[in-house]
């Protein structure tokens, strides 16, 4: 009798329903865990990530279970119901407040130069577009979806394929947020294969100091032009720019600093561990899926490369006084791109000192991914 109930006890357990796709899908949650705890690659993002993955594939846990016809929206799983805040684009908009308040547009300003270079790193964006379409196995829509993955930024990513590709926004959210956390490994190849030891030791001049004046009017500039010429792109770059002024009008610090530390915070870790609970292997494991993952990881070399191809051409043009390394920062995922832009310098001159710099085209990019997510949705939607 003991023998039997443990035997119907195992037939109805985990063990029983447990597949080769979710052993696969475990051990890639385990690499990332190692990754962002061994190897401290942007922990605050890959360690939800990962475990969020790890839940999503234990077997009839049903963490991520859709709510049964009939029954009412809190029978889904947890992680299901916390997903609809990715769904709403409600997550998304508040990591950009978060973002905003925590950005010090100052470099951008005092060297607008940095638009460019953050306008060449979205070329992966277009590249992974065009390429997706001339696969023939995704839609307009889709391969915009896809191509915006180039921009390194996590919420545009997500916001545009809830517009544009509902049914894809779990894959490329997975792989925008993963390659974010993975610059510190993917950027820096591509950085040193582009430049020269000569290029990557050039020391930049100190900026202007940027006047408190300038640095209100700037958001508020940016929503007015950016929002009439791109409706679509409000909500976004709305919310960013309104955590920017919290910022820097001096007069709301606890909303600032509610902003920058315990909303995103509570955000990151919701966000995070319900993006990586779409990894289901049942899901994931598909010849599509797969496509997305490589074609993004495409776009954010494409990227990375164009932002510092330009930065090579402006350092000719300016006679030397611009280090190209500060192009690959134009990809949007902020401070994480201009500390690599540092390291590597640091590396090749121990006295530079390029984080400054290098956050003109970072912060740039936030504001050129959401632009491109703008134009695809004025396009396809």
């Amino acid at each position: 009798m003991f023998f039997k109930v443990i035997q119907e006890m195992m037939a109805e357990s985990g063990f029983a329903a447990l597949d080769w796709r979710n052993c696969l899908m475990m051990l890639i949650a385990f690499i990332l865990v190692y990754l962002a705890v061994v190897k401290q690659f942007e922990p605050l993002l890959l360690l939800p990530i990962a475990f969020g993955m790890f839940l999503a594939n234990l077997p009839l846990a049903g963490l991520m279970a859709e709510a049964q016809e009939g029954q009412p929206w809190y029978t889904a799983g947890v992680l299901r119901i916390i997903y609809s805040g990715i769904k709403s684009n409600l997550f998304p908009c508040l990591i950009f407040m978060g973002v905003g308040a925590m950005t010090d547009f100052g470099p951008l300003i005092a060297n607008p130069i940095s638009l460019l270079l953050g306008a060449a790193a979205q070329l992966g964006i277009y590249m992974a577009f065009t390429f997706a379409n001339l696969t023939g196995l995704f839609t307009p829509q889709e391969a915009a979806s896809i191509g915006i993955i180039g921009g390194a930024d996590g919420p545009t990513s997500i916001f545009i394929a809830n517009n544009l590709a509902p049914h894809l926004t779990a894959p490329i959210a997975v792989a925008a947020y993963s390659y974010m956390a993975l610059i510190p490994l993917i950027q820096p190849p591509i950085m040193r294969a582009l430049t020269t030891k000569e290029e990557r030791q050039i020391k930049m001049g100190q900026l202007r100091k940027v006047s408190k004046i300038e640095k209100v009017i700037f958001p508020i500039l940016v929503v007015l032009f950016c929002s009439l010429l791109l409706p679509s792109v409000a909500p976004l770059l709305g919310m960013l720019m309104l955590g920017n002024l919290f910022r820097e009008s001096g007069v709301v610090d606890r909303l600032s600093n509610t902003a920058q530390n315990e909303l995103v915070n509570i955000v990151t870790i919701m966000l995070g561990t319900t993006v990586g609970a779409t990894a289901n292997g049942e899901i994931f494991l598909r010849t599509q899926t797969i496509a997305i993952i490589v074609m993004g990881l495409c776009a954010f070399a494409f990227s990375t490369a164009g932002g510092v191809l330009l930065g090579k051409l402006l350092c000719k043009l300016t006679g030397g006084k611009i280090n190209p390394l500060i192009g690959s920062a134009g990809v949007s995922a902020v401070p994480m791109a201009a500390r690599v832009s540092q390291v590597e310098g640091a590396k090749a001159n121990p006295t530079n000192y390029l984080l400054m710099h290098a956050m003109g085209p970072n912060v740039a990019g936030v504001i050129g991914s959401a632009v491109a997510a703008g134009y695809f949705m004025l396009l396809f939607k």
